[in-house]
C-alpha cells in the first residue's frame, strides 16, 4: 500500500508566512513597472484583486490543511466522550504530518478507554450476576433457618449475622449497578435549581430544602441533577441534618453548586475518603459506600468536579462545572 504524501507542519507555515511576503514584495515591483503604462490607480487595483485572490487561494490551503482536520479532530473527541458507548466515525483527514500523528494517537487512546471501559462493565455485570443468586440462596436459607423453634440463643445470633452479611452483598450488588449505569448514561444538557425544586421538596417532604440561585444555568440535565442532589440529601440527612441549603451561583464562566446542611458534618480525616467506593461510615445501618462515588462518577460524565468541606457543625459539597455543555 503506497504511503499517502502529507506536508510538514513546519513546511505550510512557512509557506503560507513566504508566500504572504512574497506577494506583498510582488505587487510593489508589479505596481512600479505596470503604473506608468497603465496608471498607478488603475495597476493598484488590479494588483489588489489578484493579490486578493492568490490570499483568499492560500487561506483555503490553511482552512483544508489545519482548520479542518482539527475541527474534526474535536468533534470526534466531543462524541467519544458524550457517547463512549457509540461508534463514532473518526475523522478521514488530517492535514499535516504531525496532524496525522495526533489524530492518530487520539483514535488509540479513545479505542484504548471504550475497549477497557467495556471490559469493566462486562466484568462487572459477571460478577453482579454470578454473585446474585447465591446471596439470595444465602437468604433463603437463613429465613428459613430463622424460622426453626429448635434453635437456640447463640445459633439465632449466628442466623442473625448470615442473613445480615447476605442483605450486605446485594446492597452492594445494587449499587454496583446503579454505579454502572451512572457511567453509561448521557446526562448532559442544561437545567437550573428551579426546575429540580419542586421535585426535591416533594421527595424529601419531611426536611427543610432551601435554595438560592434558581435561574443559574447549570451544565446538566434534569434527571442527572435530580439523582445528584437526591443522593446528597439523602446523605445529610442520614447524618442527621434538619435543613440543606443549596445554592448555584456563576463564578467567572463556572457554574456553582453548594449544597450545605447543618448535620454531624464531616471528620477532616475522613474528607480525603468519602468519595471512595465502598467507604462508609455507617456500614452497621446499610450504608453501602457507593452513593457519593455514585455521585462523583455521575459529575465527571458532564465535566464537573465535587470537593467536600466542614462547616461549623455540619457540612458542605461544592460542584464546579468546567464549562457550560
Amino acid at each position: 500500500m503506497t504511503r499517502k504524501w502529507r506536508p510538514s507542519l513546519t513546511l505550510v507555515l512557512g509557506g503560507a508566512l513566504a508566500t504572504t511576503l512574497a506577494l506583498s514584495l510582488a505587487g510593489l515591483v508589479l505596481l512600479r513597472y505596470l503604473g506608468p503604462e497603465f496608471g498607478f490607480r488603475r495597476s493598484a487595483v488590479f494588483l489588489a484583486i489578484v493579490i486578493c485572490l492568490l490570499t483568499a487561494v492560500l487561506a483555503l490551503l490553511l482552512v483544508r490543511l489545519l482548520l479542518r482536520p482539527i475541527r474534526a479532530m474535536s468533534g470526534y473527541a466531543r462524541h467519544v466522550r458524550s457517547s463512549p458507548s457509540d461508534d463514532a466515525t473518526p475523522p478521514a483527514r488530517f492535514g499535516t504530518r504531525e496532524l496525522h500523528g495526533l489524530g492518530a494517537a487520539v483514535i488509540d487512546m479513545a479505542d484504548t478507554l471504550r475497549r477497557r471501559e467495556t471490559t469493566i462493565r462486562s466484568y462487572s455485570d459477571h460478577v453482579t450476576h454470578q454473585l446474585k443468586t447465591p446471596a439470595s440462596t444465602i437468604l433463603a436459607a437463613a429465613e428459613l433457618l430463622g424460622d426453626s423453634h429448635g434453635l437456640g440463643a447463640e445459633d439465632r445470633r449466628l442466623v442473625s449475622q448470615i442473613d445480615g452479611a447476605a442483605r450486605e452483598i446485594e446492597q452492594q450488588l445494587n449499587a454496583l449497578r446503579r454505579m454502572a449505569r451512572t457511567r453509561e448514561a448521557n446526562y448532559r444538557g442544561v437545567t437550573n435549581l428551579g426546575e429540580s425544586a419542586a421535585k426535591l421538596r416533594a421527595m424529601r417532604a419531611d426536611l427543610s430544602l432551601s435554595f438560592a440561585g434558581d435561574a443559574v444555568p447549570l451544565p446538566i440535565s434534569f434527571e442527572g441533577l435530580v439523582l445528584v442532589l437526591e443522593q446528597l440529601v439523602d446523605n445529610a440527612q442520614a447524618h442527621g441534618a434538619e435543613q440543606v441549603i443549596i445554592t448555584a451561583e456563576m463564578s467567572e464562566d463556572q457554574a456553582v453548586l453548594r449544597v450545605t446542611d447543618d448535620g454531624a458534618g464531616i471528620p477532616a480525616a475522613n474528607l480525603g475518603k468519602i468519595f471512595d467506593a465502598f467507604y462508609t461510615t455507617r456500614r452497621e445501618t446499610g450504608g453501602t459506600g457507593m452513593g457519593l462515588a455514585i455521585v462523583a462518577a455521575l459529575l465527571g460524565t458532564v465535566g464537573g468536579r465535587i470537593a467536600a468541606r466542614p462547616v461549623g457543625d455540619g457540612a458542605s459539597f461544592e460542584i464546579t462545572f468546567d464549562s457550560m455543555a
